[in-house]
């Protein structure tokens, strides 16, 4: 699944999938999976992209804001960023973001995430 994923990413990048051809490939379950618990092995590669069907959650582990640590709930942040309601079920792009110096928390979408100091794997999400 993983180097499928990465060459559908290669190519969105460079404009060389149109949204079309992209949901095609979503619709049909080619390239989106259900989210792994953690991002412990994926986030090795800044600008690395996956797709994932995520479905909100109001609670979880989450720490950050907007750019959260590799070990966060991806679906709270979801819901955090409002990208998503508790229970809402959608694709969305997760990026591999550069490290941070600090990750701050905060409370939105009735989703609240915890501080924390540098930490060297992130990422951030996106929708379609």
């Amino acid at each position: 699944m993983k180097a499928v994923q990465e060459l559908v990413a290669y190519f969105d990048k460079r404009g060389q999938l149109s949204r079309r051809q992209l949901v095609r490939l979503l619709d049909k379950n080619y390239i989106a999976s259900v989210p792994p618990t953690s991002m412990h092995g994926l986030c090795e590669v800044v600008g690395q992209t996956y797709y994932f069907r995520v479905t909100g959650a109001s609670e979880g582990q989450i720490w950050g804001t907007d750019v959260y640590t590799r070990d966060s709930t991806i679906g709270a942040a979801a819901v955090h960023m409002g990208l998503l309601k508790p229970g809402q079920t959608a694709v969305l792009r997760l990026t591999i973001a550069p490290a941070q110096a600090a990750y701050p928390g905060s409370t939105r979408n009735g989703v609240t995430t915890n501080d924390y100091a540098d930490y060297p794997q992130c990422w951030k999400l996106s929708a379609l």
